[in-house]
Order: structure tokens, then C-alpha cells, then sequence
């Protein structure tokens, strides 16, 4: 049968009668146990019931709250990041604490297969992947250096997705994880938004960045054909693969391969907790610029709490490409220029001006022109060399104009050197930290999973358990001041 609605107040009521009731009218917690506890008092997730009813038969026994499930989940991440489901269900059993603040009473609590049944329902797709199991075998790829990002395997394939992308921009595909998309934007994200914690809605700065998933030492498959045993080393037949969604990838930070996923994250870059906004897996061998275009794009399309004003980036997106998109999506790229040559390039209006590989014009006697102000309406700047540089004889010297048009890479609406460009470009840093928390705080890598829909799982619940974080930060001393009248054994 369907699941009944229970309130977020009837949580609240819940938390304080069995908490009273097993620790005593002054409601005994220990230090670790109050930031959780808060964290889960001001998280309202009883709208998970309304999103996943229809999921739900209309005969039957009685499910468990969707809500409590889900609570139950972020509280292993927040408190057991390295655990499983199962031994979770068994913590539960050891640690009262636990079940009576996911919403459980101590004496009935779920099994494994009703986690993992729950999971499934927010996962609509039929598969748990999304590629098929069945696939050709791998070949291997080269390996990269040190610092260095995978290169794309196909050249022009970044600006053949950007031209395709930009055609059907306006044409939406679903994706399995936009259930869990659209319940963390609506209930998380949103409350974020009204406690001030993502910046400025009208102009939001977002970052992006990939970074490497480990999920397994290697790819796992089995034949499907008898090619060995007949003594055929090398076959070209189907393998089932244990995770069709992961490939083999080079990870430069690490300095070796890797087997499972590249993901891509968006943040709110003027988040002062570096908030996540959306994430995406992809391959391993992806290169971030080809994860940027699609995550953009998906990002792009189901955003709906405000105007995303400039994308901050680092060098490995320095494409025209993406420039190109960026502006056709109306947002301002802020990205690290990549000096691929040293040579400079012949400017495409004036055949006596060159411009270098930075962006500067070059005078025919091979002297920098200097900047001589910017016009930012026209979004085009002067450029000027002095009388005495010889290049020309007007007394004024020679000038030149670069428009952003021409070359939206080069010439930038907000120049590269300006002081603005600086401190904007400086919060690029914050997806650095947001990846951070998931990958070290949160332990990521330390899911056993072998579908793409676990990992979306795990992923959701870490940046939820951020945004909680966030949510308790700023509310802190508040709560601290509550803690002598809730909790007076740790004030």
C-alpha cells in the first residue's frame, strides 16, 4: 500500500518522546551525537514520500517511511562514511541512538533488502546502469604525465559536441538520477538559498571540475565465449562487465591508472561553505572539457533557483569551443588561459598587428602595445603604443582595438589582467575544496558498490550531508546557546 505522510513536526515529536523515554527527561547526548542530531531536526525530508508515492502498490502491507530510510542513509554517511548498507542495519541494532534519530524505534528496524529496495525507487531507470553489461573488450589507453589532465582521444571532438549541444539545447533528456536531482535542489539546495549560503541568485558564480572515483583495483569482466579454452589469446566477443559504466582512466595526481568514474561537480563559487550544485558521472577516460559541455548543459536545464552568471574554470577547458557555449547559455566564462604556442598569430584586422598567444597586440617593431582603457559596453578594449615606439606617425602613436567577438578566448569581456577578472577567478578554488570534503571528509571512494545508481546514491547523500553541514555552521552558536536547556549533560 502507499506510504503514509508523516510531518516533519511528528519527526521532531518522535526524536524528543524516545529520547526522553530511553535517556531520561533531560535528553542525554554525547558531543559527537548533538551536531547530528541538529543537522537532522532542521532537515525537513518528509517530501520524499509525495516524490516516490506513486512508486509505491496500492495493496499490500504497509512500507516503511521513505523519509526515515533516507534519514537513516545520510546518518551512516555523516557518521560511518566507510560502512555498507549491511553493516549499517547492524550498527542500528548496537546503536539506538542511531535508529531513534533516522525515525525507527529501537525494537523495529528495516532489514538490507528494504534499503536497497527503497533505493530503487528513486532510481527509475530499469537497469542500475546505464550502459549495457555486455560490451566489447577495452583497449588500453596511453599513459599521461605528471600534472597533466587526459587528452581527448579524437581531435575537434569538444567543438563537434559543443555545435550539437548548442542545436538541442532546448530538448531535455531524462535521466535516471533526476529524481534525486530534483529532491535535492527542492528541499536542500532552495533552503540553502534562503539561509544566504550560495551568494547572490540573480549572478551566481559556479565552478566546475573533474575529479578521479576509484571504485575497483581493476575492470571486471567475464567471457562469453569459449575463445581461451581453444587456445585464442586475443578475441574480439562480448565480455559481461560487472560496472558497464566505469573505464579505465589516468589519474596525474596519483600518477597511475584507475578503474571507475570521472566526476565532474558544480558549485556555488561564492559560497563561503563551497557548496555543491550538480554532479555527474562520466568514464574515467573523459576528458573535462568534453564533461564540462554535457554537464553544463544537464546543469543548464534543470537549475531553476536562479541565474547562473559566470562559470569559473581552470586550464584544462581553455577551448574556444566552450567559450562559444558558455556565452550561448548566457553565462561569463572566467577560465585560466592554456598557452598551447609560443608564437603569435596574425590579427584578423589589421595584417600588421599580431597578437600573442596571451592576447596582446604586438606593434610592427615587435614591442607589447600597452592597454589604454576598455570599453565594456562594446566589450572591446585600446590598445596603444607610444610616439616614441617608431611604429607610426601620428602624434598620438598607434592604437588598436581587440573586440571580444573576434576571439572570445583571447579577448575576454572582463579583461584577464583586470583587478575584477583577479578576484573572481580566485573563488575557482572553492570546487577544489568541495571535492575535497566528498573525497576525504566523506570518504567517496570508500562506497563497495557495482552500479552507477549506488554511486548516485552515495553521491546525492554526501552533498546533502554538506549543504547540513553548511546549514549548522552558520547557525552554530544558536544551537549551542539551546544546548544547556536540550542537552544539559554536555553543556
Amino acid at each position: 500500500m502507499k506510504p503514509s505522510f508523516i510531518p516533519h513536526s511528528d519527526y521532531q515529536a518522535f526524536i524528543l518522546h524516545h529520547l526522553r523515554t530511553s535517556y531520561g527527561p533531560g535528553v542525554i547526548l554525547i558531543n559527537k551525537d548533538w551536531p547530528l542530531a541538529v543537522k537532522l531536526w532542521m532537515a525537513d525530508l518528509s517530501a520524499i514520500t509525495t516524490l516516490l508515492r506513486d512508486e509505491y502498490s496500492d495493496q499490500g502491507p504497509e512500507p516503511r517511511d521513505p523519509a526515515s530510510l533516507f534519514r537513516s542513509y545520510l546518518i551512516l554517511l555523516m557518521s560511518n562514511p566507510t560502512m555498507g548498507v549491511t553493516e549499517w542495519v547492524n550498527e542500528l541494532k548496537r546503536t539506538p541512538i542511531y535508529a531513534i534519530l533516522s525515525g525507527f524505534s529501537p525494537d523495529d528496524l528495516p532489514g538490507v533488502g528494504t534499503f536497497y529496495d527503497f533505493f530503487g525507487r528513486l532510481w527509475p531507470a530499469v537497469d542500475k546502469n546505464l550502459r549495457p553489461i555486455l560490451q566489447r573488450k577495452r583497449k588500453g589507453r596511453k599513459k599521461g604525465k605528471k600534472g597533466e589532465k587526459a587528452p581527448t582521444t579524437t581531435p575537434g571532438r569538444v567543438e563537434r559536441l559543443v555545435k550539437w549541444m548548442m542545436r538541442h539545447a532546448d530538448n531535455q533528456t531524462a535521466l535516471p538520477a533526476d529524481r534525486l536531482f530534483h529532491f535535492f535542489q527542492s528541499q536542500i539546495v532552495a533552503v540553502s538559498a534562503q539561509f544566504g549560503l550560495l551568494g547572490d541568485l540573480s549572478a551566481i558564480s559556479a565552478a566546475g571540475d573533474g575529479t578521479p572515483v576509484v571504485t575497483s583495483a581493476y575492470p571486471r569482466s567475464k567471457p562469453t565465449c569459449d575463445c581461451r579454452a581453444r587456445g585464442i589469446a586475443d578475441c574480439n566477443h562480448h565480455r559481461l562487465y560487472s560496472q558497464p559504466d566505469c573505464s579505465s582512466g589516468w589519474d596525474s595526481a596519483r600518477e597511475r591508472y584507475f578503474n571507475g568514474y570521472h566526476l565532474y561537480m558544480i558549485s556555488a563559487a561564492d559560497s563561503k561553505h563551497d557548496l555543491p550544485l550538480y554532479p555527474r558521472l562520466h568514464p574515467a577516460s573523459r576528458h573535462d572539457a568534453v564533461s564540462l559541455v554535457m554537464s553544463t548543459v544537464e546543469f543548464k536545464q534543470r537549475f531553476t533557483l536562479g541565474a547562473v552568471d559566470k562559470m569559473l574554470l581552470d586550464a584544462a577547458h581553455d577551448a574556444e569551443s566552450i567559450y562559444l557555449l558558455l556565452e550561448h547559455q548566457g553565462m561569463e566564462p572566467f577560465i585560466d588561459l592554456n598557452v598551447r604556442s609560443k608564437k603569435n598569430i596574425t590579427s584578423t584586422t589589421a595584417s600588421d598587428i599580431q597578437i600573442s598567444p596571451t592576447g596582446i597586440p604586438i606593434c610592427p617593431n615587435g614591442n607589447p602595445m600597452k592597454p589604454n582603457g576598455t570599453d565594456y559596453k562594446l566589450h572591446r578594449r585600446k590598445w596603444r603604443c607610444t610616439p616614441a615606439c617608431g611604429c607610426s606617425t601620428a602624434k598620438y602613436g598607434r592604437t588598436f582595438y581587440t573586440k571580444t567577438k573576434d576571439d572570445p578566448r583571447l579577448f575576454t569581456k572582463t579583461p584577464r589582467d583586470s583587478e575584477k577578472w583577479k578576484l573572481t577567478y580566485k573563488r575557482r578554488s572553492s570546487i577544489e575544496r568541495s571535492n575535497k570534503r566528498e573525497k576525504i571528509d566523506y570518504k567517496l571512494e570508500s562506497g563497495r558498490h557495482r552500479s552507477t545508481m549506488m554511486w548516485y546514491m552515495r553521491m546525492y547523500g554526501i552533498m546533502i550531508g554538506q549543504h547540513l553541514d553548511a546549514w549548522y555552521a552558520s547557525q552554530k552558536d544558536a544551537w549551542d546557546m539551546l544546548k544547556s536547556h536540550i542537552c544539559p549533560a554536555i553543556a
